[in-house]
């Protein structure tokens, strides 16, 4: 009991990392129908940006490591990450909007192989050791003894889920995230209504890198390391968590991260963490052939 205890929190925690970048996919998807591929290495700029501020910028300033200057350092990486995304969008994807799906799809992932490359080229090819700031006292202790609930989780938690539900009232509740909706589902109409489709998609943009930014300042905190394949091993996790609860769907999104990190923390612990690839994108095609549209997507009307 207490080891399913542990697999649950593991994995809830996980999974909420994993739903922040999967957010990004799904908010770009929704309104233009691109797979941003990029998105991912953004998320690893955002751990170099920190690695590099811990390592460069705060010994220069005479500033140790710490989790308040993680904090500082919070909002300036999601800025720089919204710009990096909103700048992706402008040079590669916007001149691309009524070429055929393809140039696009190949656009982006040509950007994502740019900021690969800028990764390996600042960072090695080896992993990056990013100062380990987060408390780890035990919040939550098992009867036997065993911790449960860490504060580093909590820290997370606290970072993320706000976040979370900030991004879904944004979408749900304000005026620009009603035009980001209405560009979803019509952008010609929205345009004849008076929404500047431009930049509508040009914020969605901004969220979505301010988001991969905060994204990349956590996984950098809670591992302790950063390295230039993130974006790839995580993005493909957090792509495959948009796809898996709907994409396009914002609370799909978040859902399939977490429902994602249950189902690694347990394939992990009790089948083999060498299988877990094989459970999760097995798991991901018996939805998509039952469920094509994914747990909380819409199915689509016959002959659209």
């Amino acid at each position: 009991m207490e080891q399913l205890l542990v697999v649950l929190s593991i994995g809830l925690f996980n999974g909420l990392i994993i739903a922040l970048v999967a957010i990004g996919y799904t908010l770009v998807y929704g309104i233009i129908e691109l797979i941003n591929f990029a998105h991912g290495d953004v998320f690893m700029i955002g751990t170099m940006l920190l690695y590099f501020g811990f390592s460069g910028l705060l010994p220069a300033l005479g500033v140790p490591p710490s989790l308040l200057a993680a904090i500082l350092l919070l909002p300036f990486i999601m800025l720089f990450g919204a710009g990096l995304n909103a700048s992706i969008e402008r040079v590669a994807y916007r001149r691309l909007r009524n070429a055929p799906r393809l140039a696009a799809l190949i656009s982006a992932i040509g950007m994502s192989f740019v900021l690969q490359n800028v990764g390996l080229i600042l960072l090695g090819p080896s992993a990056k050791a990013v100062p380990t700031v987060l408390p780890t006292q035990t919040i939550v202790a098992l009867p036997s003894g065993r911790s449960l609930i860490e504060m580093n989780e909590v820290i997370v938690a606290a970072v993320t889920i706000p976040l979370l539900i900030a991004l879904a009232y944004f979408v749900r509740s304000t005026r620009h995230g009603k035009a980001m909706r209405a560009t979803a589902q019509d952008r010609e109409a929205a345009g004849l209504m008076g929404i500047d489709v431009n930049a509508t998609i040009r914020n969605t943009f901004l969220i979505g890198g301010a988001l991969a930014g905060a994204a990349g300042v956590i996984v950098a905190l809670f591992f302790g390391q950063t390295l230039w394949s993130f974006g790839f091993s995580f993005g493909l996790l957090a792509f495959t968590a948009a796809v898996f609860g709907g994409i396009g769907n914002i609370t799909g999104a978040a859902l399939g991260g977490i429902a994602l990190g249950l189902v690694k923390a347990f394939s992990d612990f009790y089948i083999d963490i060498r299988w877990t690839n094989v459970v999760v994108f097995s798991l991901l095609i018996l939805v998509l052939v039952f469920r094509p549209s994914g747990l909380l997507g819409e199915r689509a009307a016959e002959g659209s």
